[in-house]
Parts: structure tokens; sequence; C-alpha cells
């Protein structure tokens, strides 16, 4: 991040004069709409004018009717469409010359000078192409006499910016595209299903996703369902993977599995660079081992559906930096594509982007498999070396003589049970025992520990809550019989998943350590809440759950709100003190406030709403959506606000309250919670497999260290281990949150999308990035 060059300029008249059009191209993903809407209503709030173009690039070359004017209004109630409203299209006449004057010839006359592209890398480099050609595009048509020198010298320079949509995520330079997550969701909706059927009668189910050059999809779906097998284009299998397979499958049923599930990209090749197809793994299996085998083709079903909470979340702040690096834009900024890395908005100089996806493709071609992988950037890496350590690594015949016990505390989530898989997996293949602790800090004073072994945790990812069963009991009083249980089952490490009483619960016992010996062992905690407060982390497992049921939630309540025209939902969402669900959700289901403690309120800014409220019913859009954050205000209550706006709003709306309880901490997690998960439980073994080198000493382990008692979380883009000592200073005891939270700053987003007159701090942005020095120079 950078101070921007102009702090003083006011946002909502940097567009004054400026015109911009948005339009989508190639093929559709979701979350789309929401960087549609998000272009728009931010390029309105600047003071420009902003254009749709209909039908991708042939609405660009044919324009009239297909580049209409867009207003606040026209992109209401599209963030939870799937697809694109506004078209996309193959366009065979923007290849030509021809069809690109013809599509200059249109911006000029309307004058436009700032193009925002959503698409793949194919859709992008037309618009870079583009933009080169622009001045001599204007030139043949003032030659032409299709337009004036004057026009010609209004608009003598194009700006281009790129967002990237695509389900396959096969785009260098950002961690997460457009439409990648809810691709995943769809996947895993059908493994779900799938699974409980081949269950029932011990089959072998073959998955075919989307990929045909990318296996990202292939690879995190893997991860999530605890594949057995993943076939992606980037890593073909070694020679004679056939009996590799089978002997893997087999293993798999002699330890008492019912059923195998083999993942397989379209793009699958083997190392000669043939094809793999899922009827060839259908022959094989049914063939060589005779088992029950059935192939499912999932195709266009995972383009559609509606956005997942992330999806519209990233089109949302990917739609307002892509405005801002618009109307910023100079003749020698080269055309930039915003994207996400780990949770950093970043620009990128788009042909720099594109060059590396296209030498992914080449180092795949000429059989340098290992390159491309590292060409994809390092999420990639890191999940198919977390895949490769769980599925294809046996555990070893010689034992470490470690014992690693797994507890969960605090309230239960989605994709606990996904950590707790990963930790026992990664543990056995590091030779340790593992031991299962039962129902948090008060199981280990009780002794409720036994060991866990591979066969227990199978097909854990996909469930929620917590089998282990967790308790909010934190260990302060109980520390007695906690040091007698450690000696007597000789436990040597400890994993705590778990939300804010993980992480109080981790230093009560890191205390201890002066008192009781046996507590000198290393200790890792990993974030696990829907509230998402624990310190060190940015983001907790759970929280993606928690998110996407509340979007869904608010979706259908609108859908309501939209029949029965002027009426006002408030929606009371969990969270503790921490506004990060109110906000997100917010964000994402597109809410007109998230009252959160985080940022206080008066009865003045209560007014203010339910005026913004009586304005809003003036328009198209005759609904509200409100979200509250459970402990916001103490006397602000949900019954209060409630009663307020149902007071001043008499006449002009009625008001509905929903307050939606235990339902945020259920249900199955979802594809990011599963794959974080896997990630956390699988780095957290591996940390504790170091740590306990190094504190080994005269034959026993002795770990009193800060740095051997860790929060792994996730910070900005990395996951890191922050010693429990280190963080107090960053948290508010009394009301269970960090000082610090990123999510804080998008806030302004959210208000801006629900047309508040805000100012937007422009003085913090995103600055030009290489990817080759963000890749860590890998290409040296």
């Amino acid at each position: 991040m950078s101070k921007d060059l102009h702090p003083t300029m006011d946002p909502t008249k940097m567009g004054i004069g400026r015109s911009i059009a948005v339009l989508t191209s190639g093929g559709d993903a979701q979350g789309m709409n929401a960087a549609v809407r998000a272009t728009v209503r931010v390029g309105l709030y600047t003071g420009a004018k902003v254009y749709f173009v209909h039908e991708g690039y042939q609405g660009l070359v044919d324009g009239g009717d297909h580049i209409r004017p867009a207003t606040w209004e026209s992109v209401s109630m599209m963030l939870q469409l799937g697809g694109t409203v506004i078209g996309s299209a193959r366009c065979k006449d923007f290849r030509s010359r021809e069809g690109r004057m013809k599509a200059a010839c249109n911006l000029v006359k309307l004058g436009i000078t700032n193009l925002c592209v959503i698409g793949g890398d194919g859709s992008l480099t037309g618009a870079n192409q583009f933009r080169t050609e622009w001045s001599g595009l204007l030139a043949d048509l003032v030659r032409a006499g299709k337009i004036t020198a004057e026009e010609a010298k209004k608009s003598s320079h194009l700006n281009i910016v790129g967002m990237v949509g695509s389900i396959d995520n096969d785009f260098c330079g950002t961690d997460m595209t457009i439409g990648t997550d809810s691709a995943l969701h769809r996947i895993i909706e059908v493994v779900d299903a799938i699974t409980t059927t081949a269950q029932s009668h011990q089959r072998t189910f073959i998955l075919e996703v989307m990929g045909r050059h990318c296996g990202y999809l292939a690879l995190v779906s893997a991860l999530a369902c605890g594949a057995d097998w993943v076939f992606i284009p980037e890593m073909p299998p070694d020679d004679g993977w056939e009996n590799h397979l089978c002997r893997r499958l087999t293993d798999q049923r002699s330890r008492g599995s019912r059923l195998n599930v083999i993942i397989v990209a379209e793009g699958a090749i083997s190392s000669d660079g043939k094809p793999i197809t899922s009827d060839q793994i259908k022959k094989l299996v049914t063939d060589r081992l005779g088992f029950d085998t059935r192939t499912t083709i999932l195709g266009h079903v995972q383009r559609g559906g509606t956005p997942s909470a992330f999806d519209r979340i990233l089109g949302s702040r990917m739609g307002v930096e892509a405005v801002m690096a618009l109307l910023e834009a100079t003749p020698d900024t080269p055309a930039c594509v915003v994207s996400l890395s780990g949770n950093q908005a970043v620009r990128l100089p788009l042909m720099e982007c594109v060059q590396v996806t296209k030498d992914v493709t080449a180092a795949m071609a000429s059989g340098k498999f290992d390159e491309a992988i590292k060409l994809r950037g390092k999420s990639f890496e890191n999940n198919w070396n977390t895949y490769k350590l769980l599925a294809h690594i046996n555990p070893p015949d010689v034992k470490s003589n470690i014992n690693v016990a797994v507890m969960n505390i605090g309230a239960p989530c989605a994709g606990m049970n996904a950590a707790v898989r990963a930790a026992v997996k990664m543990g056995i293949i590091q030779g340790h025992s593992m031991f299962a602790v039962h129902d948090g800090f008060d199981g280990l004073a009780h002794g409720q520990i036994e060991p866990i072994n591979w066969t227990t945790v199978s097909g854990w990812t996909g469930k929620g809550g917590s089998v282990l069963g967790t308790k909010r009991t934190l260990p302060g009083k109980l520390l007695e019989e906690i040091s007698e249980n450690i000696a007597k089952f000789n436990l040597h490490a400890l994993i705590i998943i778990g939300g804010f009483e993980a992480y109080v619960g981790g230093l009560e016992m890191v205390q201890a350590r002066e008192k009781y010996e046996e507590m000198c062992i290393p200790m890792v905690v990993i974030p696990a809440t829907v509230s998402n407060n624990v310190p060190g982390s940015d983001f907790s497992i759970g929280a993606d759950t928690a998110l996407n049921t509340i979007t869904s939630t608010c979706d259908r309540i609108k859908q309501s709100a939209a029949g029965t025209k002027r009426r006002v939902f408030i929606v009371e969402t969990m969270g503790g003190y921490c506004g990060y669900l109110a906000t997100m959700a917010g964000l994402a289901a597109g809410a007109d406030a998230a009252y959160i403690y985080e940022e206080k309120f008066n009865i003045r800014d209560l007014e203010t709403n339910v005026e913004h409220l009586v304005e809003k019913m003036k328009t198209t859009v005759k609904r509200g959506l409100i979200l509250r954050n459970e402990n916001c205000n103490a006397n602000y209550t949900t019954d209060f606000i409630f009663n307020l706006y149902s007071e001043e709003g008499r006449g002009v709306f009625d008001c509905r309250k929903n307050i939606l309880g235990h339902m945020q901490q259920g249900g199955t997690p979802t594809p990011f919670d599963r794959n974080f998960a896997t990630k956390m439980g699988a780095k957290s073994i591996l940390w504790l497999t170091e740590k306990l080198k190094e504190c080994y000493r005269h034959g026993r382990i002795f770990a009193n260290t800060p740095d051997s008692a860790c929060v792994l979380g996730m910070r900005k883009r990395a996951l890191t281990f922050q010693p429990l000592d280190d963080l107090k200073a960053d948290t508010d005891f009394e009301h269970r949150i960090p000082k610090t939270q990123w999510w804080l700053k998008i806030r302004p987003i959210m208000k801006i999308l629900a047309k508040y007159d805000i100012k937007l701090d422009t003085s913090e942005h995103a600055d030009m990035e290489h990817v080759l020095n963000k890749r860590g120079n890998h290409l040296k």
C-alpha cells in the first residue's frame, strides 16, 4: 500500500466529466454481476457516467442499443444472480482490425475513454490489444471521415482495467478469480450427495470437473472431500500409475472405507501428453479390481447457481478497485488487472499476468511440470503439496514415539472436523501416535482421552459441528487435573482447535508452565469460530460457512420483501462483539446498513438510516435490509431498532425482524472452510514436529519459550505462527476481539454501494505490483 499522490482529491468528484463502460466477456462466472453492480455504483458515486455494454465485445462492435447508460437502480437485485445479466458472447468480429475500428468509433461517439472488462485471459488480452492500437484506430477513423479530429482529440487515450472472471482460476497473479469459489460450492454439493449413495453400495465414483488447462477446481475439490486420487493437467501421474491407483483403492477398502472418490480435471494428461479420461479410469478400476464404478461428468452445473458470499464480496471489492484504478490511470500506466492476494486488493500489469499464464501452458507442453506448478503461484503449490502429503504417503513403519493430542474448544463450527482429520492423518504420516480429547479442557482434565486413527477420521471433512465434542470451559481451574493427565497419557504436544476460548485457554496453559512442568510442551491454537474474533488471524475456520448461511437467508428475505414492496427487514446475526459476520453479510447480501460494536452509532445515525430508507421507497427499489450484530449496543437492541423503524417509517414502509440464531453454527462446511481447515491441520503438525526436535533435551521434551505456544493464523498473504504471548497487546479481552481488524477498512464500500453519501478513503490504495516479484522470483 502506498500513500496516494492526491490525498486531498474528493472521491465523489474524481469521475466528473469522465465516462466508464463495463462489459463481461468469454465464459460466464458467478459473481460477475456483483462486479458489474459495484463498478456501476462506484462509478456513479465518483460523478462519472457509466454505460453497460451488452453481449460483451459483440455489443462493443455492434454499438447502438447494445451500449446503454446504467443507473443506480438498474443494478438492483443483481447480487444474488449467477451468470452475467448484461450478457456475454464469443466475438469473432472483434478479432479483426475492422471490428475493433467499429468498436472504437462507438466509444468515441459516446465519449467513453475508460473500459472495464470482466472476463478470462483471452478477453483481457483482447482489451490490451485494443488499447495498444487505439491511437492508430482513431487516426484511421478520422481519415475515413467516421469521426472528426476534434472527437479524436477528446478521446485520445483509452484506459483499461480488467477483472478476472473465470471458474477455472487459471489466471496467474491472482489467488482467486471471480466464480471459482462458487464453482467449488457446486462441485462439493455434488460430491456430498454422491458419497451418501456410494457408501450405501460400496462404490467407486469418478467425478469429472472443468479445467481444460488448469487443475485448480479438481485439486481443491480433492482436498476438500478427501478424495483418493486426483488427475490434473499440471502434474501428470508417474509411469505405472495404474498399479499405484489400484493399490491405493484396495488399501482404502481394506482399512474399512466403503467408498472411493477419484476426481479428474477434463484436461488431465499422462506424462507422455495423452489425455486421461474418466472412461479410461472406470475401465481400469472395473477390469482390475471388479469394483462397482460410476462416472459423473459435472459439466455446466459448475457455472450455474447463485454466487457464494466470497464471490460476491470479491466481485464488489474488485469493482471498487477497478473504478479507482481507471480514474487514477495516466497514459503511461500499463493496462492493469485488479485482483486479490490473501485478503489484499492488488493491481498487476495485465500483460505480465497474461505472459505468466502463457508460460504455464508452455511449461506443460514441454513437460516441465514442476515449473508449471510453481508458475501457478504459492496458493496452488501449497494445495498440491498438502494433497500429496495427505493422499500419497503411507504411514512409516518406524514410529516417532511422540504422542500428540487434538481437541476442540468453545462453540462448535463447520470445519472443525476437517482440521482434526488433517492433523490426525498428517500426524500418523509423521510417525506420531495421535490422541483425541473429547469435550475440550473438561475432557483433558477428566481423562476423556483416547487414541484416534486413520479410519476413525475418514469422511470427517464434510461433517459439520464437532465430532470430538466441545465445551467453553477454560483450563484455569482444572490445571492440577490437566497436568496429571498430560503425564498419565504421556502427551508431548497439543493442538487446540476453537474460538476465543481456545486462545485464552492456550494463554492460561502457557502461564501455568511456571507451576506445572507437564505444561512445558509445544502447543498450537487453530482459530475455528463463526465469529472470526481470534487474535493473530484474518480468518477463522467456520466463518465462511456462517457467512454463506446468513447470505442465503438474506437472499430469501429480500425476495419476500421484493414481493410485498415497501418492507424493511431487520436481521440479527451472531459474532459476539465482533462485527465481521454482520459487515461481510451486509456486503454480500446488499444491506442498507450493518450495526456493529466496533463502529459506534447513536440515535442520530439511526435517524439518518431511517430517512435514507424513506427516500429509497420513492425509487423503484421498494425494500430494505438492515443487519445488526447481536452485541453491537446494549440499549439499541434488535427490538428497539425494530420499534424505532416501525414508528418512523409508519405509512411509508412496514418492518419485520429475524433473529438467525444457531443456524449460523450448523451446516456442512463450505469448500473454503474444508480447504482452509485441511491446510491448517496439516501445517500445525509439521510445525509441532519441528518444534519437538528443538525442545528435545536429555531424553525428554521441555518447551517453555514463548515461541513454543503459537496461534496459527492467516495474515494478509500467508499462514504464520505467532506466539500467544505476543498477541496479548493486540487483544481486547473484555469484548473478546482483536484490537485491529482488517475488514473494518472495507465497511465504507458497503455504505457507498447502499448509496450513502460518505467519503471513501483514497489515501491508501493498491499500488501496481509485479507478478514475478510477488511470486518470489521463482523464475530465476
